[in-house]
């Protein structure tokens, strides 16, 4: 076996022993149905986080509109489950149809850059909002009702490391290469022959597919969706997961992504106080995060995780 096969059948080893530690606690009811809830939302976090992680850290786009792809799984998701296609199918076309909104969307608006970039990718976003409220077959601005509580965490984990484990291939992969290329110097990738409009186009179109992944799931496990719940304030809440996991960092970007899931959580004991102590909070963190303070051992696993692909590749 390779030194990347080791890695790989280690971690997908411990993520299945993960799982079977938090099922049996689950059983036991040491984690309650409320904790079950903040670990599947954690869970369907990560997975918007990595989908965002690639388009902004990976291809260096910055986009304000990614919880729209979500928003387009999640309605497509439920809409296909009420007219009699199983939950499994409905979760995967669910989030196809996410990836062609991203392909169409990423086809004409990536030619764009920066500051362009990010107010058009808003705009389209509060653009499917506005939509969704104004279509009564989706229940318009009163949300989508009778969803059935099909998602479980078990859905909800293998996702996520489902996720972990194909956009980790990507971005190590030679298109990877192409689009990390694009994000250091879009003119000079260009000058090598890359196409680096079609490696953006490529990255939008997996984000979002992956952000439509979450975005069924996310249906599924709340059985109501409303539009207002993927506005662009979602977005930006993606945008400060992957800000503050670090450039291209995997393990960053979970370890950002949890903690900001439970810190709400968290604080929510101190009622309205909690509006003002979580800004603060990630304020400090912020800080924390530009002096280069990190989880070792998380940052150290995908570090081996990551070489010994790379190893592979070069073999």
């Amino acid at each position: 076996m390779t030194a990347y096969g080791k890695k790989l059948a280690i971690f997908l080893a411990a993520s299945v022993a993960l799982f079977a530690v938090l099922s049996a606690l689950m059983f036991q009811g040491l984690i309650d149905a409320y904790l079950q809830r903040i670990l599947m939302t954690i869970c369907i976090n990560v997975i918007l986080a990595l989908s965002t992680n690639l388009i902004i850290n990976f291809t260096g786009q910055l986009t304000l509109g990614h919880s729209a792809f979500m928003a387009i799984g999640a309605y497509a998701a439920a809409a296909i489950f009420k007219v009699g296609v199983p939950f499994f199918l409905s979760i995967v076309l669910g989030s196809i149809v996410a990836a062609i909104f991203g392909f169409l969307i990423g086809l004409p608006t990536l030619r764009l850059k920066g500051d362009y970039l990010a107010i058009t990718t808003m705009g389209f976003c509060q653009i499917i909002v506005v939509l969704i409220q104004n279509i009564s077959q989706l229940g318009g601005a009163q949300g989508m009702t009778g969803i059935p509580g099909k998602t479980n965490f078990a859905w909800v984990f293998f996702s996520m490391i489902f996720t972990i484990l194909i956009l980790s291939h990507v971005v190590k992969s030679r298109q990877g290469r192409a689009m990390i290329s694009v994000r250091e110097d879009e003119i000079a990738a260009e000058a090598m022959g890359i196409n680096t409009t079609r490696y953006k186009v490529m990255a939008f179109t997996l984000g979002a597919f992956f952000a439509g992944l979450a975005g069924g799931l996310y249906a599924f496990l709340m059985m109501f969706i409303e539009p207002t719940s993927f506005n662009y304030f979602k977005s930006i809440d993606l945008v400060i997961y992957v800000v503050l996991g670090g450039s291209g960092n995997f393990a960053g970007c979970i370890a950002s992504t949890t903690i900001l899931t439970i810190l709400p959580e968290a604080l929510r004991p101190l009622n309205d106080y909690r509006m003002v102590i979580y800004p603060l909070l990630l304020i400090v963190i912020m800080i924390l995060r530009v002096k280069n303070i990190r989880i070792p051992w998380l940052s150290d696993f995908f570090s081996r995780f990551r070489k010994g692909g790379d190893k592979n590749a070069a073999a």
